[in-house]
């Protein structure tokens, strides 16, 4: 079977004009059978890595050093009693898990592995295809799988999972936002959004150097898309119960937590692709015979070596940090993530314009870059803070009960104290009355000696 053969679209360095249905096919087995390996290593991973910063063994009982232990866990979650909430929407409630799943497996399709190599006498890229936004594609998957998480708590028919679910919405909106920012710079640097392109315009210098701003941006960002602590607020086990999943046993739980998983390989995949430089081997390899470590299938063993280390560096800040408030969360993303996004995407714009259309050297630019980020950071220290004006007349206090329900108070309100507190007060006073008075010919004891 030959297939129709395909030559490289304008904009994507990688040639697929060899391959035909069956490298096709071979390819997207291949990508789907390395997620989910590496979704049962990634599991056994990070219970031995938190197991060693909590001094613990972790598990060590299936299999050699324990591997099977996740293997054990997907029999376990295959075989529990699976329970549909009569409450539900029974189609929703079925396609959320799918939903999620399905858009978590479509990002590989993009994410080169190496170069081009022999496969079956087929020269073909370790890439199962590319597009000039390919980056573009990525993103858009990652936003229709959130409506598996949203549509996984609305169709419920309960109060907590419909709290995971908006609390899921507002922070994909937030942290893809200050995601998508982050990786402008990528794209102005590199002048492509192809994958491909990304990676052959990594050659001399690794774009994480240049634009480490960016990369520190998406490091945070991705975190919070992939709702892993300190971000994990749609779920937020201590408060909601377990969010989003609280209603979903069995194999519909285990596709939500597959799909979790995915979504850490994919943005580590992504993180190596597009600042890491790819599958290229480090410095020290990649000077090696003129770069013989850059052919073959040695980038494999490179990339894989990246993508791992984005995913030992999740599980270092879940086993280190906590969870945020909500506010601060929100605070955090909005005030501090996209102002700074935005404004790295300027400073990168300007540069390269400046670049490109004049002949001032790269050392002046940076110079004028960092007397303008002093002056901005020493005008912020300079301007007053401004004292909020408190009115002088007391607010009324608030009944939090006058529609027949609990509400929060608005800022400005005041909740009057609750009878416990005026008993206690009550208390408090009377005994302070009935004390009597120690005056100072009692404190004087029998002990002691008049002086005379």
């Amino acid at each position: 079977m030959n297939g129709l053969r395909f030559a490289a679209e304008p904009g994507v360095s990688a040639d697929f004009s060899q391959d035909n249905g069956w490298v096709w096919l071979i390819k997207a087995v291949v990508i789907l059978v390395f997620l989910l390996v590496t979704v049962l290593m990634a599991i056994w991973f990070e219970r031995k890595v938190v197991a060693r910063m909590q001094v613990r063994p972790g598990p060590n009982v299936h299999g050699p050093f324990g591997l099977l232990q996740s293997l054990a866990d997907a029999m376990k979650l295959l075989l529990k009693e699976d329970i549909t909430v009569k409450a539900a929407d029974k189609f929703l409630y079925l396609l959320a898990p799918m939903i999620s799943v399905f858009c978590a497996l479509l990002t590989f399709a993009v994410i080169p592995f190496g170069p081009s190599v022999s496969v079956f006498g087929i020269v073909t890229p370790l890439q199962l295809t590319d597009v000039p936004v390919a980056v573009l594609y990525i993103l858009a998957t990652a936003s229709v799988g959130v409506y598996g998480i949203v549509l996984g708590g609305w169709s419920s028919g309960s109060t907590y999972p419909l709290l995971g679910s908006v609390r899921s919405t507002a922070q994909v909106i937030s942290y893809e936002l200050a995601m998508g920012l982050s990786l402008v710079s990528v794209f102005i640097l590199s002048g492509s959004m192809s994958t491909s392109q990304i990676v052959d315009s990594q050659k001399s210098l690794w774009l994480f150097l240049p634009l480490f701003p960016a990369f520190v941006i998406y490091v945070i960002s991705m975190i919070g898309e992939t709702n892993r602590l300190p971000f994990d607020l749609p779920e937020a086990e201590g408060e909601l119960v377990s969010g989003f999943m609280t209603e979903y046993s069995s194999m519909k739980f285990a596709w939500f937590f597959l799909a979790e998983y995915i979504n850490m390989v994919n943005v580590s995949a992504v993180a190596t692709t597009l600042f890491f430089g790819g599958w290229r081997a480090p410095f020290p390899l990649s000077a090696i015979d003129g770069g013989v470590l850059n052919t073959g299938w040695w980038p494999v063993l490179w990339f894989l070596a990246k993508m791992w280390l984005f995913m030992f560096l999740f599980v270092w800040v879940r086993g280190t940090l906590l969870r945020l408030r909500y506010d601060q969360f929100m605070k955090f993303g909005w005030k501090i993530l996209i102002p700074a996004a935005l404004g790295w995407v300027v400073c990168v714009a300007v540069v390269q314009g400046v670049r490109q259309f004049t002949t001032i050297d790269l050392k002046t630019i940076l110079i004028v870059l960092a007397v303008v980020v002093l002056l901005a950071v020493g005008a912020s220290f300079l301007v007053p803070e401004r004292k909020p004006i408190r009115a002088h007349a007391v607010a009324p206090e608030f009944d939090p009960f006058a529609g027949g329900y609990p509400v929060p108070p608005m800022p400005g309100q005041q909740l009057p104290p609750s009878p416990r507190r005026q008993r206690e007060t009550a208390a408090a006073t009377a005994q302070a009355g009935a004390a009597p008075a120690v005056t100072a010919a009692d404190s004087t004891t029998d002990t002691e000696v008049p002086r005379g």
